[in-house]
Formats: C-alpha cells, structure tokens, sequence
C-alpha cells in the first residue's frame, strides 16, 4: 500500500492528510491503533474502531506517502471531544507535526460550528503540547485583536477559535495572562510577548506545516449512532 486507504482532504506541498473510516477500513485502523500502542502507555482502543474516524498526516514522494503521525476522533462524542487518540512518529517528533495535527483536529471544529476539547487524561507530553497549541491559540487572537477597543470575551475567543472556554481560561491561568482585579477577570496583554509572537507568526506563514484552511476538501459529515 503506497498511501492510506481512505480520501484525501488536504495537500499542501507534499503533505498530505486522509480520512479514514474505521468502519470501512478496520484493518487498517486497528494496526494504527496497535501502533500507536507501541509508544502511548494509556492507549486502550485497538480493536472497536467502527465509532471512529482516523486523520492521517503524510509526507509523500514518488515512492508513495510516508506516515508521520495520525488523529483518530468519535464520530459521535457526547463530551464534545474532538480528539480520542494523537500521535507523532518518534522519529519525526520536533519537527512541527504534532502542532499541525492539533491544529487539523481544530479547524474541523470550527467548520463544524462547534468547541471542542481533547479526551481526558492527557499523558504529560500530550498536555505540554495542548499547552503550547492553546497559549499560540490565544497570543495569535491576542495579537488580531489588539486594536480592538473594548474587553475581550472568552466567549468570543471560543467560538472563533474552537477551543473550550474551559481550556482558555486554565491556559490563561497556568501563563499568568489573567488577572482577578475588581471583581472581574481581566486579561493581560504584554506588549513585548505579543510584538515576539507577530514575528513569530511572519516567520511561520511560509511554512509548509502550517495550515492553509483554503486546501482543505472536506465539509462535517453526519454518521448514524452506534449501540
């Protein structure tokens, strides 16, 4: 097999990511699955893959399309979980990966008009990641909206982001960006971490890795329930 079964919804550069169904392609999905169980020690789900849906990030030449790392959601999650189970091939961690696929499972999210949150537990890598991910999340809205007379709404924030109130205001918190004064919750913007953060996203505009929404083929599917 030179690519994942399944459709293809994004290519930018040579990356591309599919769509796989556990349902029409269970093989496949469970050995994603029991590969992913190799390297994630709470990983549990390897065998009842038909509730879900597996987002696959390659990089592909002219020998075919390489695996460096996956996604895999419910199709129907009553928690409002948008990711079930993550990885990123340890032989290409660090290379921005991991970031890209948090951010896929994100913009699916807001296409599908909703907030969503990864599942609980997260291991403590899978934490650091979301930290990171939720901390460029709210200094990249910051930095939009930094003209912007008037407070900002976590709210607001939310719903253009996609990321849960819950999961704003604990990453506001854990980086000092958010203060309690007066009775109300104030948030901080400091001039020099936001100045830092828009050469940081000049920088990264051009990169292959970073999402263009636009690439994106894909519009929310709905699937029956399962028993």
């Amino acid at each position: 097999m030179r690519r994942p079964p399944g459709r293809e919804i994004y290519r930018k550069c040579n990356y591309s990511v599919f769509e796989v169904d556990g349902e029409d392609h269970k093989e496949y999905c469970q050995n994603l699955c029991l590969l992913a169980k190799l390297f994630l020690d709470h990983k549990t789900l390897y065998f009842d893959v038909e509730p879900f849906l597996f987002y696959v990030l390659t990089e592909c030449d002219k020998v075919g399309c390489h695996l460096l790392g996956y996604f895999s959601k419910e199709k129907h999650s009553s928690q409002g979980y948008n990711v079930s189970c993550i990885l990123t091939m340890p032989q290409h961690m660090k290379k921005g990966y991991g970031k890209m696929l948090i951010d896929f499972s994100y913009l699916l999210t807001r296409l599908e008009e909703k907030v969503g949150s990864p599942e609980r537990p997260l291991s403590d890598l899978g934490l650091l990641s979301y930290r990171s991910y939720w901390k460029d999340v709210i200094l990249t809205y910051l930095v939009k909206n930094n003209s912007r007379s008037g407070s900002i709404s976590i709210k607001e924030m939310s719903q253009e982001t996609g990321v849960t109130s819950d999961d704003l205001i604990s990453t506001l918190q854990y980086f000092g960006f958010l203060k309690y004064w007066k009775g109300k919750h104030i948030i901080i913007k400091k001039k020099d971490i936001l100045e830092e953060h828009t050469r940081k996203l000049e920088v990264r505009k051009d990169s292959p890795v970073t999402l263009e929404p636009s690439l994106l083929m894909w519009s929310p599917t709905e699937y029956p329930t399962y028993p």
